[in-house]
């Protein structure tokens, strides 16, 4: 069958084709756009008002880094050079501020180099850039995916703006989507998109604009090569799952499913379910979950759920949070997927956190007390003549490095809010803790249960033992 009018077999991709030759058709970042910002004034018609600061635009895929710096090109009528740090070496770069300083000296005509992917750039091949964007030879619009701050050399970002672009909202995709099924210089109105498609489209993408306009045009094409002498062939959810060989996922991240899911997900991490917790971890991924949504989450379990039980486990998601933040998805989903798995099998306790909510709420119900006289600050002028400081005694004097005196108020003399559980490394701290209070309150400890006689050697057996109780238990 011959391709429809405006699906374009063989030429330019859509995402190519759509994109915005002003910064007027750019969707989705306007704290970038507003007027008078760096941005609009380097596309500024008139010499008088065109910036000509070099900027480092960090963003994740498909945001629009490469459609801003041709907009700003075309709108301002410089000329426009791209480079692709995959590819482009130092004699690119080179010639590049050679034949801009050239046409500076000749024609009065200023450059803009947009460097993609800067961050894959060597130190040596950043240092190229310096001479031009500190001379003007250039205006360096340079895009990456990874934090400047750790991938580009700190003379480079010192002369450039650092903006960041966020990912699409549904509706910066929505109307691109719809302008893409329209517009001349895309599908041209050869198929008609049901709501269903539209919103399956939204959500695969993720807040990347060139994953939807993909996976919009794969889908075009196959309803169109699939239903042959259909007049306005119609794509659905169901031509968008077959084209883009992905499952739509029933997940609305403004409604239930959304709060359904991560529930089930946390729930799965308490109960030391690994399986069930990577299963809902995998299902927020797929279906666009934004991934730092799932690494706060995670650090909240680490230390609701786990706690002092196993004191590794917060350094772990926070960590992980870090890890998806520098690279990016979908590689982030490895760290995100280690810190589940040692979350969901390691020890588990709340006493922690359930001890500040006691102690919270003896204070909101007015159980506060003066601070004792010897914890009083006795550091400005007149405090040791009211007596502040008077009898503190010092821990480090001590040859154990702790003392006997009073800390709490006098109306909660003696309260206990903490109390350590047996699991992990909590029946360590609870030892601990028990020896502590005696010394602090000089109160003799409490007698410890008589050990557990052994039991008699088990039968043999070909069943595997148990694993220990720290292991089982959470």
């Amino acid at each position: 069958m011959s391709p429809q009018p405006g699906l374009r077999t063989g030429s330019s991709p859509l995402a190519v084709r759509m994109r915005p030759t002003s910064l007027d058709e750019v969707a989705g970042q306007r704290h970038l756009l507003r007027p008078g910002s760096p941005l609009v004034a380097l596309a500024s018609g008139t010499e008088a008002q065109r910036g000509s600061t070099s900027v480092i635009l960090w963003g994740p895929p498909g945001t629009g880094k490469t459609t801003l710096a041709q907009a700003i090109a075309h709108s301002s009528g410089r000329r426009f050079v791209e480079l692709s740090a995959v590819t482009a070496g130092v004699r690119d770069v080179r010639q590049v501020m050679e034949q801009a300083m050239s046409d500076r000296d000749l024609y009065g005509t200023s450059t803009v180099l947009f460097l993609d992917e800067i961050h894959r750039f060597t130190k040596a091949q950043q240092d190229a850039l310096l001479p031009g964007v500190e001379n003007g030879w250039v205006i360096l619009v340079a895009a990456t995916t990874e934090n400047p701050s750790f991938s580009v050399i700190a003379p480079l970002l010192s002369r450039s703006l650092l903006l960041t672009l966020e990912p699409l909202s549904d509706d910066d995709l929505g109307l691109l989507i719809d302008r893409a099924v329209t517009d001349p210089r895309g599908l041209n109105g050869a198929v008609r998109l049901d709501d269903g498609a539209r919103a399956a489209l939204i959500r695969l993408a993720s807040g990347d604009a060139r994953r939807a306009l993909t996976s919009l045009e794969a889908a075009a094409v196959s309803v169109a090569s699939t239903n042959e002498g259909e007049e306005l062939p119609t794509v659905t959810a169901e031509a968008v799952a077959q084209a883009v060989d992905r499952a739509l996922l029933r997940y609305d991240r403004n409604g239930d499913e959304h709060y359904d899911v991560i529930s089930a997900f946390i729930k799965s991490v308490r109960g030391s379910d690994v399986d069930a917790a990577l299963h809902y971890l995998a299902r927020m991924i797929e279906a666009g979950e934004d991934p730092r949504f799932i690494a706060r989450r995670v650090i909240i379990s680490a230390a609701e759920d786990i706690g002092m039980a196993d004191p590794h486990a917060l350094p772990m998601a926070v960590a992980a949070a870090d890890a998806v933040q520098f690279i990016g998805m979908p590689e982030g989903r490895i760290p995100l997927a280690e810190a589940v798995v040692y979350l969901a099998t390691a020890p588990k306790s709340n006493a922690a956190y359930t001890a500040l909510d006691a102690a919270i709420a003896d204070v909101r119900a007015g159980k506060i007390g003066r601070v004792p006289k010897h914890l009083r600050d006795a550091h400005y002028p007149g405090a040791k003549r009211l007596g502040h400081g008077k009898g503190y005694k010092y821990s480090h004097d001590s040859d154990i490095g702790v003392v006997r005196q009073q800390y709490l108020p006098d109306v909660l003399t003696g309260t206990r809010y903490y109390t350590p559980t047996n699991h992990g490394n909590e029946r360590d701290v609870s030892a601990r803790l028990e020896k502590l209070r005696a010394i602090i309150d000089g109160t003799p400890p409490a007698p410890q249960a008589p050990a557990t006689p052994a039991a008699p050697p088990a039968a043999p057996s070909s069943v595997a033992p148990a694993a220990d109780s720290d292991v089982v238990v959470s």
